[in-house]
């Protein structure tokens, strides 16, 4: 399914379904078996209560080791994001482009087809599957193995609602972005039984803008995601 009808789902079962049910575990069951393919259902249907517990190692070897449904689809952006992403991205300019929590680079294979002059790394816990058109590194974001100021577009899409340490792993993006760090993240609401291992969520755009500490940005709804562009002028 694409992500604009899986937001669709999303938005029927959060804000039409009354919570006590929403957040039930005998409720939820099902769809955990179908997204999980019936595997590890107790594992991941406890997440939010174990994930503080996991170290570094752990933690990483969780998503690399789960198996669900939404790992079929090409890339977690809708389309409304896509093209906001693309037609953000100057075609002639040269430039340093990077994709933390990039996947299986589907953003930046999208770049290198439409986009000159541009050199482009992905950066993520797991390797991307098939064929990219981009350096790939392995890492932990929360220490990023670049420079300060390194890329001139930095961006992070569906990767923040997953990450333990929020303030310190924005503050790495802040750290290795040149001028425009842009972030794609869901509108969704907390709880504890959801199909997408998220710790941290943004109802409303003031959530997520208050913890990125930039003073030029924007931040638009876009099929149900936020996305964020911000402009960092002390570059």
């Amino acid at each position: 399914m694409n992500r604009r009808l899986t937001n669709s789902i999303r938005f029927v079962m959060d804000e039409l379904i009354p919570p006590f049910i929403r957040d039930s575990k005998i409720f939820m069951y099902p769809f955990f078996y179908l997204a999980f393919r019936g595997k590890n259902i107790k594992e991941v249907m406890n997440f939010k209560s174990n994930v503080y517990g996991f170290s570094v190692k752990e933690y990483a070897e969780f998503y690399k080791s789960i198996d669900t449904i939404s790992r079929n689809r090409k890339t977690d952006l809708n389309q409304g994001c896509i093209d906001a992403i693309l037609n953000s991205i100057d075609a002639d300019k040269e430039e340093l482009i990077i994709d933390i929590g990039c996947g299986n680079g589907f953003i930046l294979n999208e770049i290198a087809s439409s986009k000159k002059n541009k050199s482009l790394f992905g950066f993520d816990l797991k390797r991307p599957e098939g064929d990219f058109k981009f350096e790939f590194t392995s890492g932990n974001i929360e220490q990023l193995p670049y420079e300060d100021n390194s890329f001139d577009v930095v961006l992070c899409n569906h990767t923040i609602e997953h990450l333990l340490d929020e303030e310190k792993c924005v503050s790495e993006l802040i750290r290795i972005t040149r001028k425009r760090l842009i972030i794609v993240t869901p509108c969704q609401r907390y709880f504890y039984y959801t199909l997408d291992e998220h710790v941290n969520f943004y109802p409303f755009k003031e959530k997520l803008t208050s913890k990125i500490p930039l003073d030029e940005f924007s931040c638009t709804k876009i099929q149900g995601d936020w996305l964020y562009d911000g402009v960092k002028i002390n570059s």
